[in-house]
Protein backbone atom coordinates (compact mmCIF):
# COMPACT_ATOMS: atom_id res chain seq x y z
CA UNK A 1 0.00 0.00 0.00
CA UNK A 2 1.48 3.53 -1.20
CA UNK A 3 0.16 6.79 -0.70
CA UNK A 4 -1.60 6.23 -3.90
CA UNK A 5 -4.24 3.56 -1.94
CA UNK A 6 -5.31 6.06 0.82
CA UNK A 7 -7.45 8.44 0.79
CA UNK A 8 -5.77 11.82 -0.02
CA UNK A 9 -6.77 15.07 1.98
CA UNK A 10 -5.63 18.17 0.85
CA UNK A 11 -6.65 21.18 3.42
CA UNK A 12 -6.86 24.34 2.25
CA UNK A 13 -5.92 26.76 6.12
CA UNK A 14 -4.69 25.50 9.12
CA UNK A 15 -8.34 25.34 10.89
CA UNK A 16 -8.79 22.85 7.75
CA UNK A 17 -5.74 20.86 8.76
CA UNK A 18 -6.80 20.32 12.39
CA UNK A 19 -9.95 19.15 10.92
CA UNK A 20 -8.88 17.00 8.41
CA UNK A 21 -6.24 15.19 11.24
CA UNK A 22 -8.94 14.69 13.84
CA UNK A 23 -7.59 11.96 16.04
CA UNK A 24 -4.57 11.02 14.07
CA UNK A 25 -5.15 7.89 13.96
CA UNK A 26 -4.24 6.20 10.81
CA UNK A 27 -3.30 8.99 9.29
CA UNK A 28 -0.01 10.44 7.07
CA UNK A 29 1.15 13.85 7.27
CA UNK A 30 2.92 14.82 4.51
CA UNK A 31 5.04 17.85 4.34
CA UNK A 32 8.31 18.03 2.89
CA UNK A 33 8.58 14.16 2.03
CA UNK A 34 12.39 13.87 2.73
CA UNK A 35 12.11 11.29 5.09
CA UNK A 36 8.82 9.81 4.35
CA UNK A 37 9.29 9.24 0.56
CA UNK A 38 12.29 6.94 1.07
CA UNK A 39 10.47 4.98 3.87
CA UNK A 40 7.38 4.07 1.77
CA UNK A 41 9.94 3.50 -1.02
CA UNK A 42 11.42 0.91 0.86
CA UNK A 43 8.39 -0.21 2.72
CA UNK A 44 9.26 0.37 5.74
CA UNK A 45 5.84 2.68 6.32
CA UNK A 46 3.19 1.38 7.86
CA UNK A 47 -0.18 1.36 5.85
CA UNK A 48 -2.36 4.57 6.92
CA UNK A 49 -6.26 5.00 5.48
CA UNK A 50 -5.67 8.93 5.06
CA UNK A 51 -2.76 11.20 3.95
CA UNK A 52 -3.00 14.33 5.08
CA UNK A 53 -1.00 16.76 2.56
CA UNK A 54 0.22 19.85 4.32
CA UNK A 55 1.32 22.16 1.20
CA UNK A 56 -1.88 24.27 0.39
CA UNK A 57 -2.63 24.90 4.55
CA UNK A 58 -0.43 28.40 4.46
CA UNK A 59 1.76 26.84 7.28
CA UNK A 60 4.83 28.22 5.50
CA UNK A 61 5.00 31.60 7.29
CA UNK A 62 8.35 33.39 9.29
CA UNK A 63 7.05 35.87 11.42
CA UNK A 64 9.80 37.89 13.66
CA UNK A 65 7.51 41.08 14.70
CA UNK A 66 8.60 40.87 18.26
CA UNK A 67 8.91 37.04 18.96
CA UNK A 68 9.31 34.47 16.32
CA UNK A 69 6.55 32.75 14.73
CA UNK A 70 7.25 29.98 12.30
CA UNK A 71 4.74 28.00 10.70
CA UNK A 72 4.89 24.04 10.45
CA UNK A 73 5.54 24.03 6.09
CA UNK A 74 8.41 26.53 6.49
CA UNK A 75 11.67 24.94 4.66
CA UNK A 76 15.01 24.56 6.19
CA UNK A 77 15.93 26.30 3.07
CA UNK A 78 14.00 29.65 4.02
CA UNK A 79 14.78 29.23 8.10
CA UNK A 80 18.48 29.00 7.17
CA UNK A 81 18.25 32.24 5.43
CA UNK A 82 15.57 34.03 8.12
CA UNK A 83 18.58 35.04 10.86
CA UNK A 84 16.79 33.63 13.68
CA UNK A 85 19.43 31.70 15.63
CA UNK A 86 20.60 29.25 16.58
CA UNK A 87 17.57 27.76 14.27
CA UNK A 88 18.78 29.20 11.13
CA UNK A 89 22.57 27.52 11.85
CA UNK A 90 21.19 24.23 12.51
CA UNK A 91 19.19 24.20 9.64
CA UNK A 92 22.11 25.13 7.28
CA UNK A 93 24.17 22.32 9.03
CA UNK A 94 21.07 20.07 6.98
CA UNK A 95 22.35 17.77 4.29
CA UNK A 96 22.45 19.63 1.34
CA UNK A 97 20.62 22.62 -0.83
CA UNK A 98 18.65 19.94 -1.98
CA UNK A 99 16.73 18.69 0.89
CA UNK A 100 16.65 21.74 2.67
CA UNK A 101 14.82 23.40 -0.19
CA UNK A 102 12.15 20.36 0.75
CA UNK A 103 12.26 19.55 3.92
CA UNK A 104 10.00 21.03 6.73
CA UNK A 105 10.65 22.56 10.17
CA UNK A 106 7.37 20.51 11.43
CA UNK A 107 8.47 17.47 9.42
CA UNK A 108 12.26 17.64 11.31
CA UNK A 109 10.71 18.12 14.50
CA UNK A 110 8.64 15.01 14.28
CA UNK A 111 11.04 12.69 12.64
CA UNK A 112 10.88 9.57 14.36
CA UNK A 113 14.56 8.37 15.76
CA UNK A 114 16.16 6.11 13.30
CA UNK A 115 18.58 3.37 13.70
CA UNK A 116 21.33 4.53 10.93
CA UNK A 117 21.79 7.62 12.48
CA UNK A 118 20.00 10.94 14.75
CA UNK A 119 17.00 12.56 13.05
CA UNK A 120 15.65 16.23 14.03
CA UNK A 121 18.23 18.31 13.05
CA UNK A 122 16.61 21.49 14.87
CA UNK A 123 15.12 20.38 18.08
CA UNK A 124 18.89 21.13 20.28
CA UNK A 125 18.26 24.71 18.86
CA UNK A 126 14.29 24.56 19.50
CA UNK A 127 14.97 23.65 22.94
CA UNK A 128 17.90 26.27 23.74
CA UNK A 129 15.53 28.40 22.44
CA UNK A 130 12.67 27.83 24.59
CA UNK A 131 10.44 27.25 21.80
CA UNK A 132 6.70 26.59 22.28
CA UNK A 133 4.96 24.50 20.06
CA UNK A 134 1.34 25.09 18.35
CA UNK A 135 -0.06 21.60 17.99
CA UNK A 136 -3.13 20.12 17.65
CA UNK A 137 -4.13 16.90 19.42
CA UNK A 138 -7.42 15.26 19.34
CA UNK A 139 -8.71 18.12 17.15
CA UNK A 140 -8.24 20.84 19.51
CA UNK A 141 -4.98 23.80 19.50
CA UNK A 142 -3.01 24.01 21.97
CA UNK A 143 0.14 25.26 22.88
CA UNK A 144 3.18 22.64 24.69
CA UNK A 145 6.72 23.36 25.74
CA UNK A 146 9.23 21.71 23.75
CA UNK A 147 10.18 19.76 26.47
CA UNK A 148 6.81 18.60 26.70
CA UNK A 149 6.19 18.18 23.06
CA UNK A 150 9.29 16.15 22.61
CA UNK A 151 8.45 14.12 25.41
CA UNK A 152 5.00 13.30 24.59
CA UNK A 153 5.45 12.62 21.02
CA UNK A 154 4.80 9.22 21.57
CA UNK A 155 2.04 9.06 23.88
CA UNK A 156 -0.44 10.65 20.94
CA UNK A 157 -0.51 11.74 17.60
CA UNK A 158 -0.03 15.20 16.92
CA UNK A 159 0.04 17.57 14.48
CA UNK A 160 2.09 20.49 14.58
CA UNK A 161 1.06 24.07 13.07
CA UNK A 162 4.31 26.26 14.22
CA UNK A 163 6.28 27.40 16.83
CA UNK A 164 7.01 30.18 18.44
CA UNK A 165 10.34 31.63 20.71
CA UNK A 166 11.60 34.86 21.68
CA UNK A 167 14.48 35.88 19.73
CA UNK A 168 17.20 34.88 22.11
CA UNK A 169 19.94 37.95 22.76
CA UNK A 170 22.97 35.53 21.75
CA UNK A 171 22.57 31.99 20.40
CA UNK A 172 25.70 29.34 19.13
CA UNK A 173 25.64 26.33 17.49
CA UNK A 174 28.06 23.47 17.04
CA UNK A 175 27.70 20.16 15.44
CA UNK A 176 29.92 16.90 14.21
CA UNK A 177 29.35 15.77 11.07
CA UNK A 178 30.41 12.68 8.80
CA UNK A 179 31.70 14.29 5.12
CA UNK A 180 28.80 13.41 3.79
CA UNK A 181 26.73 16.31 2.14
CA UNK A 182 23.65 13.88 2.71
CA UNK A 183 24.52 12.57 6.08
CA UNK A 184 22.67 13.46 9.29
CA UNK A 185 25.10 15.46 11.81
CA UNK A 186 26.10 12.74 14.37
CA UNK A 187 25.88 15.14 17.21
CA UNK A 188 25.24 18.79 17.57
CA UNK A 189 24.86 21.14 20.59
CA UNK A 190 23.20 24.64 20.89
CA UNK A 191 23.41 27.38 23.37
CA UNK A 192 20.80 30.11 23.64
CA UNK A 193 21.13 32.93 26.45
CA UNK A 194 17.56 34.42 27.24
CA UNK A 195 16.60 36.71 29.89
CA UNK A 196 16.88 34.64 32.76
CA UNK A 197 19.70 32.99 31.57
CA UNK A 198 21.69 30.56 28.84
CA UNK A 199 20.10 27.03 27.85
CA UNK A 200 22.26 23.93 25.80
CA UNK A 201 20.55 21.29 24.09
CA UNK A 202 22.15 18.54 22.49
CA UNK A 203 21.34 16.78 19.79
CA UNK A 204 22.36 12.82 18.85
CA UNK A 205 23.15 11.53 22.41
CA UNK A 206 19.20 10.34 22.99
CA UNK A 207 16.35 9.52 21.33
CA UNK A 208 15.52 12.85 20.38
CA UNK A 209 17.17 16.31 21.79
CA UNK A 210 17.89 16.99 25.55
CA UNK A 211 18.71 19.73 27.54
CA UNK A 212 22.03 19.67 29.22
CA UNK A 213 20.96 21.01 32.93
CA UNK A 214 24.07 19.71 34.58
CA UNK A 215 26.11 22.20 32.10
CA UNK A 216 23.33 24.72 32.35
CA UNK A 217 23.60 24.83 36.12
CA UNK A 218 27.15 25.36 35.89
CA UNK A 219 27.18 28.14 33.80
CA UNK A 220 24.30 29.57 36.12
CA UNK A 221 27.10 29.56 38.89
CA UNK A 222 29.84 31.82 37.08
CA UNK A 223 31.72 28.63 35.32
CA UNK A 224 34.27 28.97 32.26
CA UNK A 225 33.38 26.89 29.22
CA UNK A 226 35.99 24.08 30.14
CA UNK A 227 34.47 23.88 33.57
CA UNK A 228 30.95 23.93 32.48
CA UNK A 229 31.73 21.11 29.56
CA UNK A 230 32.92 18.69 32.14
CA UNK A 231 29.17 17.56 33.02
CA UNK A 232 28.03 17.82 29.54
CA UNK A 233 27.01 14.14 29.99
CA UNK A 234 25.44 13.84 33.11
CA UNK A 235 22.65 11.50 32.75
CA UNK A 236 22.90 11.00 29.52
CA UNK A 237 23.98 6.95 28.05
CA UNK A 238 25.13 7.49 24.24
CA UNK A 239 23.73 4.92 21.80
CA UNK A 240 25.92 3.25 18.89
CA UNK A 241 24.31 3.75 15.20
CA UNK A 242 25.96 3.77 11.74
CA UNK A 243 27.11 6.99 12.53
CA UNK A 244 29.16 6.81 15.56
CA UNK A 245 30.34 4.38 18.38
CA UNK A 246 28.60 5.82 21.83
CA UNK A 247 32.51 5.92 22.95
CA UNK A 248 32.68 8.44 20.55
CA UNK A 249 30.02 10.18 21.27
CA UNK A 250 30.87 10.49 25.23
CA UNK A 251 34.50 12.02 23.73
CA UNK A 252 33.22 14.37 21.50
CA UNK A 253 29.83 16.10 23.36
CA UNK A 254 32.46 17.72 26.01
CA UNK A 255 33.89 19.16 22.96
CA UNK A 256 30.66 20.17 21.18
CA UNK A 257 29.55 21.81 24.43
CA UNK A 258 33.35 24.12 25.16
CA UNK A 259 32.51 25.14 21.60
CA UNK A 260 29.39 26.12 21.89
CA UNK A 261 29.78 28.01 25.50
CA UNK A 262 32.85 29.97 23.40
CA UNK A 263 30.77 30.91 20.53
CA UNK A 264 28.73 31.65 22.36
CA UNK A 265 31.11 34.12 24.65
CA UNK A 266 32.64 35.23 21.70
CA UNK A 267 35.33 33.62 21.02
Amino acid sequence: MGLSDSEILMPASGADAVRAFGDGRDVTVFAGGTILMPMIAYRRYPQRARTLMLGRAGLNQISADGNVAVGAMTTLAAIAGSGVEPLAAAARDVADPEIRAQATLGGNLCAPPSRQGPRGDLQAALLAARAEVRCAVAGRERIEPIDEFLAGLDAEPRLVLGVELERPRRAAYSSQRRPHAHSYAVMAVACAELADGVRVAAAGVAKRAVRLRSVERALADGAAAEQASAGALDGLEPQDDALASSWYRREVLPVLVRRAITQLGGG
